[in-house]
């Protein structure tokens, strides 16, 4: 047993797969304070959304040239893995891989921190951050419908149920005042959140298929610049800016950079290796971080609904993946 144990990637050995996925999931939670003081020193507002997109757009291009520029350097292959034969068909199989990594790109970067970077600019980084755990859970449903070996058991069905009560109850007072019908301008911001979770679901499920056509890195840096770039442009086009550059707001950028690139690179590739679900379990630690860190950094009131809906969700993950 030791032996097969130590002959195991380090991304599929338990105790690492703990430790990187873990890892991923405490720097994306920190990305929540980070954004919303990376508008502020850049005197970015709500009307602003070209601005929004560029700066977002700007962090995921650059670390999609980071880790092109790792992979070059630590010698990874650029190429294409061999599935035909056929010269004809090679081609046809190049054309279906380049699809593949442009429909992954919009889906992993472009909508999804589209949708993201809005949702966070109308809504408090610690609510943003729990209602988007439900990207979680969307991951279980989707990895049951569309994988064969993932089967919807009655735990994972309680599971999947106790994490949506969690989510319903973050919202509860805004539906339970006003009401869905009464001013839903009030309830955009929540709606960018989940389509942003949407997004990172499906890609999710995208990336073992990404790990078949290139080696993950490789792709991930492709998805991150291309992704970043398909963001740059229309923000240009809508007259997006970056009003007021200071070294802060720079460094700021700096780490959100470095946060995309750690926290993607690392979690593709565990996706490549493990069950989507037993990597998706870890995610469960992102709305906790965002939360936390979000009143901490920010000053940001910590309700007792954060509280509640986090520990719903949680408790949800658990129930998911104790069998």
């Amino acid at each position: 047993m030791n032996g097969t144990n130590n002959n195991l990637s380090i991304f599929s050995r338990p105790i690492w797969v703990a430790i990187l996925a873990s890892t991923a999931a405490i720097v994306w939670g920190f990305a929540y304070p980070l954004i919303k003081t990376g508008f502020t020193e850049f005197q970015i507002d709500q009307s602003m959304t070209g601005s929004k997109m560029l700066f977002a757009g700007l962090r995921f291009c650059l670390s999609g040239i980071i880790i092109l520029l790792a992979a070059k350097y630590t010698g990874r292959s650029f190429r294409l893995k061999p599935q035909l034969e056929n010269e004809h068909l090679s081609k046809l199989w190049s054309w279906r891989v380049a699809a593949f990594v442009l429909a992954f790109s919009l889906l992993n970067t472009t909508l999804h921190y589209t949708f993201f970077y809005i949702g966070l600019s109308h809504s408090q980084g610690a609510r943003a951050a729990i209602l988007n755990s439900m990207s979680v859970f969307l991951v279980v449903i989707l990895s049951c419908i569309f994988f064969y070996s993932d089967k919807m058991t009655t735990r994972r069905a309680m599971g999947v149920a106790i994490g949506i009560i969690g989510i319903l109850a973050l919202n509860g007072d805004v539906l339970i005042s006003k009401g869905i019908l009464y001013k839903p301008q009030e309830l955009y911001g929540d709606l960018m959140i989940i389509l942003n979770a949407l997004c990172s679901a499906f890609a999710s499920l995208m990336t073992r298929g990404l790990a078949r056509r290139l080696d993950v890195f490789v792709g991930t840096g492709y998805s991150l610049a291309l992704g970043g770039a398909l963001i740059i442009i229309p923000a240009i086009l809508m007259g997006g800016t970056l009003p007021h550059v200071t070294l802060y707001g720079t460094v700021i950028l700096l780490l959100l950079t470095a946060i995309s690139t750690i926290g993607f690179t690392l979690y593709n590739r565990l996706l490549t290796s493990n069950p989507v679900g037993k990597i998706a379990i870890y995610n469960s630690l992102i709305p906790v971080v965002g939360a936390v860190s979000s009143c901490w950094c920010l000053g940001e009131p910590f309700y007792w609904k954060y509280a509640v809906a986090a520990g719903l969700a949680t408790t949800g993950i658990y129930l998911i993946n104790k069998e």
